[in-house]
């Protein structure tokens, strides 16, 4: 196998994230949860609301595939880069699953998603220079914080958007795999600074941006 050049490296990161952020990211090709049924039941509002979560979770799923591209370019063990593109394909089934609900309640995706996963992309490249130890606790910790995420948007979703819902608790299952899958390949956790600081607040701006915007 053809040993791959740095212009090699750069044209897939390329070719990676404008299939991201034109709706086109890889996946596994898992059919939604939430089930073909759009759901009648929601009032304006209600249609608002959810619309306005999903599209929340549809910006996160793209800062994930971001992290997981920019993990995958400073991994060292290849086994390891291999398992972060497997989670990258299962975050793209994410990806997709909450575009479609966003169209579904008549909203739209974010328009800052380039941004997200520019920005994304970045940390996830210096968590993987830091060594695969520390990116795999990296994917870990995210995937917690994101499974806490996940909790308060169910909490928040009108309460007759069962569409919406599945697809969270489908995400949610997915994200706690694949935390426990990169602890048991050795992550070690991240410092404090990096868990109590720097990721929340990331995520903080995101996720109130992206509700907006």
């Amino acid at each position: 196998m053809r040993r791959l050049s740095p212009l090699d490296h750069l044209i897939a990161q390329a070719d990676a994230f404008v299939k991201v952020v034109s709706g086109h990211a890889r996946s596994t090709g898992r059919p939604s949860p939430g089930g073909e049924d759009a759901e009648a039941l929601l009032d304006d509002q209600e249609r608002l609301l959810s619309s306005r979560l999903m599209r929340v979770n549809h910006a996160g799923e793209i800062a994930a595939q971001g992290l997981y591209q920019g993990q995958m370019v400073t991994a060292r063990n290849p086994a390891i880069r291999e398992q972060l593109d497997q989670a990258s394909r299962e975050e793209g089934d994410h990806l997709h699953w909450c575009a479609r609900r966003v169209h579904q309640l008549g909203g739209h995706t974010s328009l800052l998603g380039p941004f997200w996963y520019m920005g994304s992309f970045g940390m996830g490249a210096l968590a993987g220079l830091t060594g695969d130890a520390y990116s795999l606790g990296f994917i870990d910790e995210t995937e917690r914080q994101v499974e806490r995420h996940l909790d308060r948007h169910l909490e928040r979703l009108p309460k007759h958007d069962s569409v919406s819902a599945r697809i969270l608790e489908q995400m949610k299952q997915d994200e706690i795999e694949h935390g426990a899958h990169a602890m048991a390949m050795g992550g070690k956790p991240p410092p404090w600074p990096v868990r109590r600081l720097l990721m929340p607040v990331t995520a903080a701006v995101m996720t109130r941006t992206a509700y907006w915007i």
